[in-house]
């Protein structure tokens, strides 16, 4: 793909020098993985990643555009338990005009079709919010529910893996308007996972508009992220005109619990205490509203007995 909002496409790794399947066994059990990108499909050795990430964790979630539809099935086929949350950015014109390759919406469209006859039950769309395409989040958010498939949210932002440092929601008004028109429907379903991805929202609307986070930030404690060249990071959104500094190499240690455990992972954690950004993404987000989940349960009972009522959601930001 050639997206809008990311230039991993102008910027790939060196094949040669990406981390091995060796390396990747270093890697500790976990409760979940996230496999993203670019675009994971394009490895040529992912499914044997994908065998060893599933020695590693219960629940193994690839993040695709859905374009190499033929290896999506085939991962599938392999590994029945697979999580596939294909990244669409609106309706077909939409989606195609920001992802830049006509046809992507048809190829991820019918990808989770076909994987929803298989019996695949880990599936769904994400789609990252940005200044064109809030409109059609809640057209694919009723496409999804009508699918019965999962529907993930995030605002867009920038990293230093992006490659990209001018993405910054404009028109915020818009935007977080019709965040508000999701987190209502949400709030209206019967499932309470709804409930709290409605409060997982307002998360974002309140990162929209550049508040403190409503749940305390502990990328390096609850998470971390590994980069395709080994280095272990707290997260995905560090930038390096803030700070951007690395726990550890998987190359470079006999065990990950020697990188976990060092002095210099416990500095970055300091870091993370004090960074700047107060990022809000699903990858640190999720973990702390589980740890303290009193505030999440919290509003989502408030709101919950609103909707039923007939009364506004009482939306409550970090300011």
């Amino acid at each position: 793909m050639k997206c809008q909002m990311c230039d991993i496409w102008k910027n790939p790794t060196q094949k040669e020098k990406e981390i091995t399947i060796d390396e990747i066994k270093k890697l500790p059990n976990v409760k979940f993985i996230n496999i993203t990108g670019g675009e994971p499909f394009v490895r040529e050795d992912l499914e044997e990643i994908i065998e060893v990430c599933f020695q590693k964790s219960p629940r193994v979630v690839i993040s695709t555009s859905g374009w190499f539809e033929d290896r999506i099935i085939k991962m599938a086929k392999r590994f029945p338990n697979i999580g596939i949350r294909i990244s669409i950015e609106g309706l077909a014109l939409k989606n195609d005009e920001l992802r830049g390759r006509q046809g992507g919406f048809d190829k991820g469209l019918r990808t989770l079709l076909t994987l929803k006859d298989m019996g695949v039950k880990d599936i769904g769309f994400g789609i990252t919010v940005s200044n064109h395409n809030s409109a059609d989040m809640l057209s694919l958010y009723q496409l999804s529910k009508s699918l019965g498939m999962e529907f993930a949210t995030a605002a867009f932002h920038n990293s230093y893996y992006f490659h990209k440092g001018d993405n910054f929601i404009t028109n915020k008004e818009e935007v977080c308007g019709n965040f508000e028109k999701l987190i209502t429907m949400q709030l209206q379903e019967k499932h309470p996972k709804s409930w709290f991805r409605a409060y997982f929202n307002m998360g974002l609307i309140n990162y929209i508009q550049d508040n403190k986070r409503l749940l305390p930030c502990e990328a390096g404690l609850v998470n971390f992220f590994v980069d395709p060249y080994g280095e272990v990071y707290p997260c995905n959104g560090l930038e390096e005109k803030h700070w951007k500094e690395s726990m550890g190499n998987i190359r470079q240690t006999n065990s990950f619990e020697e990188i976990w455990k060092s002095s210099q992972a416990n500095r970055v954690r300091e870091q993370v205490k004090n960074c700047p950004k107060n990022c809000w993404m699903v990858g640190t987000a999720a973990p702390v509203m589980k740890k303290y989940i009193k505030q999440p349960m919290s509003w989502v009972m408030r709101n919950k007995w609103n909707v039923m009522r007939g009364k506004p959601v009482a939306f409550e930001f970090n300011k």
